[in-house]
């Protein structure tokens, strides 16, 4: 049985085909590349008209317009505050979140030099901001950011080098001991938000968090969420009890929109809301 050429295949992806066709199997090269014609054919005008709506109808890439649909939730349902942080953090930030020389995440790390690095995640920052908020007004501090984020990740369908985050985090707001069950509050919300039915709701061990709350669709983990007091609260002077969620938004429009990889439907100049340019 014959299956497609790697650049055959390749270009179905970048196309968006479905599972089906890219895993299709044929009697001979030629029966395949018959095929392939054909269904490149097809696949460059769905593209284009998928473009033609986006930019009569939709305007909006599904990234977005998932961040849209959380900040909303958050802000007019959950009465939580958005706030905007630097991209540039400091080394000791890092060191801070336990990522040191030893670390595999430290290699991971976009290093401007020995100082500072492009973070690789929102929780440092709103660590310290929570924290002095709290401080300040002595009140539960509910915030959330949405942001790029940077790590040197493999390069696989679901990873990219820069991707979105959306983290929420609640501090004094809950009683020590009912951290799981807020969290789970917050997710389903979450969901119901986005509209999402079938969805999963795992709890893991975790090395720095002790306990984890994964959300994952079809087998794809598309938020965590995390509780303390933990270990890691003392390096930034954290000392009540706090929720927090981290979602990836890119994820979440990949498994929404049924896109074959990651790289389809995050920050591009080849696809524009999932949809090719190389038509």
């Amino acid at each position: 049985m014959e299956t497609y050429s790697t650049a055959q295949k390749q270009r179905l992806i970048e196309l968006n085909a479905d599972g089906a066709i890219i895993n299709q199997k044929f009697e001979t090269v030629e029966e395949r590349n018959a095929f392939f014609k054909k269904a490149e054919k097809r696949l460059i005008k769905e593209n284009k008209e998928k473009l033609n709506k986006f930019i009569e109808e939709e305007r909006l890439p599904l990234t977005l317009s998932i961040e849209d649909s959380l900040e909303k939730w958050l802000i007019q349902k959950e009465a939580f505050s958005r706030v905007a942080t630097p991209v540039i953090i400091s080394a000791d930030k890092v060191r801070k979140m336990n990522i040191d020389h030893d670390n595999h995440l430290r290699e991971q790390i976009f290093w401007l030099d020995g100082r500072k690095c492009l973070r690789p995640m929102l929780a440092p920052n709103l660590y310290e901001v929570m924290r002095d908020m709290y401080r300040v007004t002595r009140r539960p501090i509910r915030i959330f950011e949405a942001g790029s984020c940077f790590r040197k990740e493999s390069q696989g369908a679901r990873h990219m080098n820069e991707f979105t985050m959306l983290n929420l985090v609640e501090l004094a707001g809950v009683k020590n001991g009912e951290q799981m069950e807020r969290l789970e509050v917050l997710a389903r919300g979450a969901m119901e938000a986005l509209e999402i039915e079938d969805y999963k709701l795992v709890r893991e061990t975790s090395g720095v968090y002790i306990e984890t709350l994964d959300i994952e669709v079809d087998g794809v983990e598309i938020a965590s969420g995390a509780y303390g007091p933990h270990p890691l609260d003392a390096n930034w002077g954290i000392f009540e009890p706090w929720v927090g969620i981290g979602f990836g938004l890119e994820r979440i429009a990949m498994v929404k929109g049924g896109y074959q990889t990651i790289k389809h439907i995050g920050k591009s100049i080849a696809y524009v809301n999932g949809i090719s340019l190389k038509l």
